[in-house]
């Protein structure tokens, strides 16, 4: 690779009427999880003011436990205007469980065929679709290994991951958000998921399934912890 193979950072996708597409659009998006909630009312209501893209999850395994996952492509969003929102009384009384904090960015794989919708577009609609409000988010990290295989083997891997999650979602099963997360983890983990559905147990046995890939089976380091939560509140913004 050239060095100005290296410092292209622009999101590549399918090649569309002739030219491949490219853009610099992403979003970043971030799980917060908190103890110590004992109404959820207050904070739906000030998010409801806000106007700020974004989830809340009551958290299965916490029963006065929450998670916020919040939008944009602005990473400054996140010191300045959410900052401002969780300063306040609704939040502020809250417990932050820092070990479940996940933030990462929309990517492509270079074969999308719309590839700012998928950068920007769908995953706000996946994310805030009322049919869809069981969650499973989780941080993972592979192998050393995985990243000195050569591109055309790792393809193949990555494919048998990829027949997976489309037959899930084209069966309304589960439909994934996959974000990177390189150099965004305290944990120095790779990648963000996120598992959406209208049922919980589809997205159990979706985890289930992968466990059997090579990639989960032989290059993945690491995943988790998890966080299983419902959805209370959606807005995926205008």
């Amino acid at each position: 690779m050239t060095l100005e193979g290296i410092t292209d950072l622009s999101e590549k996708g399918a090649v569309k009427d002739g030219v491949r597409q490219a853009s610099d659009r992403r979003l970043f998006m971030q799980l917060l999880v908190f103890g110590g909630c004992k109404d959820t009312a207050p904070l739906v209501d000030s998010l409801k003011k806000s106007g700020i893209p974004s989830v809340l999850y009551a958290d299965v395994n916490n029963p006065q436990g929450v998670g916020l996952l919040t939008m944009s492509e602005d990473p400054a969003f996140f010191v300045t205007g959410l900052r401002g929102l969780l300063g306040g009384k609704e939040f502020s009384s809250l417990e932050l469980k820092s070990e479940y904090t996940m933030l990462g960015r929309t990517y492509s794989l270079g074969h999308e065929e719309n590839l700012e919708d998928w950068l920007v577009g769908r995953p706000p609609r996946v994310v805030a679709n009322p049919a869809w409000q069981w969650a499973v988010w989780y941080p993972l990290r592979r192998s050393g290994s995985f990243a000195r295989l050569p591109s055309r083997e790792q393809g193949e891997i990555l494919m048998e991951h990829g027949v997976i999650g489309r037959a899930f979602g084209k069966a309304d099963l589960g439909h994934d958000i996959r974000l990177s997360s390189f150099g965004l983890d305290k944990n120095d983990n790779d990648f963000v998921i996120g598992l959406i559905g209208k049922e919980l147990y589809p997205l159990s046995a979706l985890v289930q399934t992968m466990r059997k890939t090579v990639q989960t089976s032989t290059y993945i380091d690491r995943m988790g912890p998890f966080f299983i939560g419902k959805a209370l509140w959606q807005y995926g913004g205008k």
